[in-house]
Formats: structure tokens, C-alpha cells, sequence
């Protein structure tokens, strides 16, 4: 498998405490730029997670922020140029399939590029058929199941932000097939497939989507992912030994 990536998003980076840490490299040394968000750390932390050598990347900016797309993805890149060939990549999201219920995980079966960019820009075609391996989607599916995890799939939708949907907005998002909805992740996938890199995704759903709660705010988004990511870490450290294992 080689080095596996992972990144950490909003209120997940308690899963840095899974890792057995060697290393750690902040964004301003790796060149990068650092968010400005609460619950983004901005830093690679080099170690150890079920025997397996990990990269975390505990933080990263959006084009919330003003960032393009390019500063966005610059982690993926950084990481792929240290030796990590598959990405596992996490967010926080809302969820629109009510079905998924907040406090759940959904694994990414496909994505909705809504940001109207792309880390591509001027660079040849990718396909992007399938975005998310489907063999290692199915050693995760296999282990949640052995856990009694519930682990939900579906398809996230990723928009610039950094305002919430509207209604209106989440309405028309569950029209065109979205299960959940964040402001980060797809530019990130579109990268590591231009790299060659192996890339799963999951969502940690911290809340309902405009109209299906009373409001939002981002706090409860980091409390809730904390409380989650412990069940994460034990999903993801067990598929990544068993990978590993001869």
C-alpha cells in the first residue's frame, strides 16, 4: 500500500491521537498556507497507525478563505512528493439524505464538484469515473459491518461557501442526488487522482442541512466530529493493518 495519507477535517483531528507520531512538519515549513478556521491545526504529522507509516494532514485551507484552487490541493501535492500513494480524505457535512442521521458516517461513493473550480486548471484530462476505489470502498464496508459500525454511502456535494445552503439550496441538492453537502474534499479528490494516488472518502455528519433543523452553527459541527472521530479511528486503523498484513 505504501504510505497512506489522511486528511483531517473539521473537529477530527482527535484521530491524530491514534497515531504513534514520529514527525511533524507545520504548513508554514512545507510551504502551504495556513487556515484560519477553528479546528484546523496546520500541520503533516509523520508516524504510525496499525503498523502502517501514515501522513496526516490535521488542518487544511478552502476557497472560502480566498484561496484558489491551486493553495487548496497544495497539501495533496506536498504529501504525494513524501511518499503517500493512497489518500483517505475526511470532512464535516451536512446531511441531506434523511436517512443519515448527524453523529453518522458517510463514505463517499461519488462526488458533485459545485465550487466551479478545479486544481486542474490548464493541465490535461482525468478521468474521473471512478474517483473513489472501489476495492478499498468494499475493506471498509467489510470491516464497519465486523464493528457494527453503521456506515452509510453516498454521494457528497462540494460547494465554495462559506455561508450554509439555503433551503431552497438543499432542496435542489437533493434533486440532483447529494446525500450530504461540506465545503471542502472534492478538489482535494480531483488532485490525488490527477497523482495517481488511491483515494477514499468519508463525512462525518455533524448536522441536519438548512431547513431540516432549526439552524447551524460551527460549533456544533466540531463537537459533534470529536465524539465521531474516536469510532473513525477504529475503523480506519484496523483496514489500514489488514492491508498491510501478509
Amino acid at each position: 500500500m505504501g504510505m497512506v495519507g489522511i486528511v483531517l477535517g473539521s473537529g477530527l483531528g482527535v484521530l491524530a491521537e491514534e497515531v504513534d507520531i514520529t514527525n511533524e512538519v507545520d504548513f508554514t515549513e512545507a510551504g502551504l498556507a495556513v487556515s484560519t478556521v477553528p479546528g484546523h491545526a496546520g500541520k503533516f504529522l509523520f508516524g504510525k497507525l496499525g503498523g502502517t507509516d501514515v501522513c496526516l494532514m490535521k488542518g487544511r485551507v478552502h476557497l472560502y478563505e480566498g484561496h484558489g484552487a491551486e493553495a487548496v490541493t497544495a497539501g495533496v501535492r506536498w504529501m504525494a512528493e513524501h511518499g503517500v500513494s493512497s489518500l483517505v480524505l475526511t470532512n464535516a457535512a451536512g446531511s441531506v439524505n434523511r436517512d443519515f442521521t448527524p453523529g453518522e458516517w458517510m463514505m463517499l461513493s461519488d462526488h458533485l464538484n459545485l465550487t466551479g473550480a478545479s486544481p486542474l486548471s490548464g493541465a490535461s484530462f482525468i478521468d474521473m469515473s471512478v474517483a473513489y476505489d472501489a476495492a478499498w470502498r468494499a475493506d471498509f464496508r467489510k470491516v464497519a459491518k465486523g464493528q457494527g459500525m453503521k456506515l452509510n454511502e453516498g454521494i457528497y456535494a462540494g460547494l465554495r461557501g462559506p455561508q450554509y445552503e439555503t433551503p431552497a439550496e438543499i432542496r435542489m441538492l437533493r434533486t440532483v442526488g447529494a446525500d450530504a453537502v461540506g465545503m471542502s474534499t472534492v478538489l482535494e479528490a480531483i488532485q490525488a487522482r490527477a497523482l495517481g494516488l488511491r483515494v477514499v472518502g468519508f463525512s462525518c455528519l455533524t448536522n441536519w442541512a438548512a431547513g431540516m433543523q432549526e439552524n447551524l452553527n460551527h460549533e456544533e459541527v466540531l463537537e459533534t466530529g470529536k465524539s465521531a472521530a474516536r469510532v473513525m479511528a477504529r475503523l480506519l486503523k484496523e483496514v489500514i493493518a489488514a492491508r498491510e498484513a501478509p
